[in-house]
């Protein structure tokens, strides 16, 4: 089983940042990868980002290259998404999501758990 709850999505302003957070909890695995992925009303979930469990690799979508940043803290369970120079398009739901694998893969079929998301609002 392995279980993620979203936090720290909310308001803010055009060029604003905010910090979401990916409590996760976890038995049985070895090998995991955690994403963030998005979904705006009338478009499809994309992918945002991801770290592996264990390496620390990354990969980022080309929409939030260098201006988003993912990292993680194995002592709190915890995946983080830092946002900076936000705009309007990255209003969305932000969902965590986990894949039993090391592929360090953005591609959103792999991914078998998923949290419950967390709303990202960027308006002035």
């Amino acid at each position: 089983q392995l279980q993620l709850v979203e936090s720290g999505g909310g308001l803010v302003h055009p060029g604003g940042s905010l910090r979401l957070s990916c409590a996760y909890s976890y038995s049985g695995f070895t090998y995991y990868t955690i994403g963030w992925f998005r979904q705006a009303p009338g478009k499809e979930r994309e992918g945002v980002s991801c770290i592996t469990s264990n390496g620390g690799r990354t990969n980022y979508a080309d929409s939030v290259k260098g201006r988003f940043t993912i990292s993680r803290d194995n002592a709190k369970n915890t995946v983080y998404l830092q946002m900076n120079s936000l705009t309007p398009e990255d209003t969305a739901v932000y969902y965590c999501a986990a894949s039993i694998d090391y592929s360090g893969s953005i591609d959103q079929r792999r991914y078998v758990y998923w949290g419950q998301g967390t709303q990202v609002t960027v308006s002035s």
